[in-house]
């Protein structure tokens, strides 16, 4: 479908530069991990205990041995339980208990990955968790192509706060379900996509931002706040190989899924396609992310470490050198 792209706002926020996601162009291949809870009333102990039980360690060395070089794993989405505290949110929704987790899972995997040389990255939607109606209520959220200011207003200081705690443990963003850019980003008035940028990087002013607005093909930058593409993409065999890996400033990047869905099994490419479809993103010069399932305790099944390990050993080997 064809996109219509309108210029964007002049805004105080840094914008975004080639040299902020060089470090992603020369690591080309990455891995997501949708953990979510699949209840929305799943008990608050019952989110905890998962959370606690999560084996950072263990997937920080599986990663490793297929040679990502970035993770990316959800903080929440639908259900309104996220895998971190955040007080600005638990004042905002006055939810009791909590539904933010004690454990701060990724203050913890930030540190097992780092110490393995692998940065990690944050997925989290654009809007209100629209299976918790509190939430939804608390934060004024209005689905659909309107304004929203007053939710995003809300929802970046949420964000700010994560950020400003994280630093530059958290290199990047990718923000889910910007269905209606013009009506809630495209403004000269904040909230804006700027201002959203700017929470996102409140403290690490190197993190990298992408806006998700679905599957939208051609692969697209939908902001020039972004740094690298969201590319969102059901069938991989429509990733382009002519053409700039730099698109409208951000970095060509795609992310698709390994299993028959989001997070589900068995594989569904034989693994000499996950090579192709690999080989056809760094032949452009840009990066690939590759969505698996989990286990209960956040590791993941052989099957799909071997097709990881496969797609790892083509970044090692096309990886451009430094510039």
């Amino acid at each position: 479908a064809a996109v219509c792209m309108l210029a964007t706002v002049s805004a105080a926020a840094e914008k975004p530069t080639p040299q902020r996601a060089e470090w992603m162009h020369q690591a080309g291949f990455g891995v997501f991990m949708h953990y979510l809870a699949q209840k929305p009333d799943i008990p608050v102990e019952e989110w905890n205990r998962l959370i606690d039980g999560f084996d950072v360690e263990g997937l920080a060395a599986q990663l490793a041995k297929v040679q990502a070089r970035y993770f990316f794993i959800t903080l929440g989405q639908n259900s309104g339980h996220f895998l971190s505290p955040n007080r600005t949110y638990d004042e905002i929704v006055g939810i009791k208990p909590s539904k933010c987790s004690r454990r701060d899972l990724v203050a913890d995997l930030a540190a097992a990955l780092s110490k393995r040389g692998i940065r990690l990255m944050v997925y989290l939607p654009s809007g209100a968790p629209d299976r918790d109606e509190v939430a939804m209520r608390k934060l004024e959220w209005n689905k659909g192509p309107h304004r929203n200011a007053e939710f995003q207003r809300k929802w970046e200081r949420v964000i700010a706060e994560w950020s400003a705690r994280w630093g530059n443990r958290v290199s990047g963003w990718w923000f889910d379900g910007c269905y209606w850019p013009n009506a809630m980003y495209r403004s000269p008035q904040a909230p804006n996509f700027a201002s959203f940028a700017a929470a996102a990087r409140k403290g690490n002013p190197d993190s990298l931002v992408a806006f998700n607005r679905g599957v939208v093909y051609p692969i697209h930058s939908e902001s020039e706040q972004e740094d690298y593409t969201a590319g969102e993409l059901n069938d991989p065999e429509l990733i382009r190989q002519n053409g700039d890996f730099w698109v409208d400033g951000a970095l060509f990047h795609v992310l698709s899924y390994l299993g028959k869905w989001w997070s589900g099994a068995p594989p569904r490419f034989a693994d000499a396609d996950v090579v192709r479809f690999t080989r056809m993103t760094l032949k452009r010069g840009g990066a690939i992310t590759w969505d698996v399932p989990h286990d209960v305790k956040g590791l993941i099944a052989e099957d799909f470490l071997r097709q990881l390990k496969l797609s790892g050993a083509e970044a090692a080997a096309e990886r451009p050198p430094a510039r």
